[in-house]
């Protein structure tokens, strides 16, 4: 119990202003389906928090400090880029997308943001230290939905408010700086 407790609270408290919840009001308010990218972020999480977990142990023998800092860095600073850049959809494939692409839009893309964030690693180091890996699979999942249910509701009320330019362009500036801090060595966890 004490290992789903501590990954719940650990992961619940680093994903707040994180770019995976930002990445959640961002698809509510483009997709306007919460309950499939809900699903959808469940099932990333799932397998992505089960990876971290699984490899929690490896990844602090062969990712040393250094190598780990530029490593994200490098990751934060081309999702700031990649933001940036405005979906090119055809009438028809943004049809497709508004009607059958919530759910695996948000598994590719939450899956994805997900990778060396910090409540991944968390997730890693939770797991390395707890030997029960599905409590804290299964904390580190409630934590995340606690976290990102609030967003995606947030992003469903506010459809028609937000400018989805203005936003890419606060989310890459959020990445940047988080690209700028992992970089200067400054600890995100």
């Amino acid at each position: 119990m004490e290992a789903f407790l501590e990954s719940l609270f650990v992961v619940a408290v680093a994903e707040i202003g994180d770019r995976t919840q930002i990445l959640s009001l961002l698809l509510a308010s483009r997709f306007r389906r919460p309950v499939p990218i809900l699903c959808g972020i469940l099932v990333a999480t799932v397998g992505n928090h089960a990876l971290a977990a699984l490899a929690g142990e490896i990844v602090g023998e062969v990712l040393r400090g250094e190598v780990l800092r530029w490593l994200l860095a490098v990751s934060f600073l081309a999702m700031a880029v990649w933001v940036l850049i405005p979906d090119k959809l055809d009438d028809n494939a943004a049809g497709i997308v508004q009607s059958r692409g919530a759910f695996i839009a948000t598994v590719g893309s939450f899956f994805i943001a997900e990778i060396g964030d910090k409540t991944e690693i968390a997730t890693a180091a939770l797991a390395a230290r707890f030997d029960t890996l599905l409590a804290v699979v299964l904390g580190s999942t409630a934590g995340m939905m606690i976290a990102n249910v609030p967003a995606v509701l947030a992003g469903h009320l506010m459809t028609g408010t937000l400018n989805p330019r203005y936003t890419r362009y606060i989310a890459a500036v959020l990445l940047a700086a988080q690209g700028a801090l992992a970089a200067l060595g400054v600890r995100m966890i």
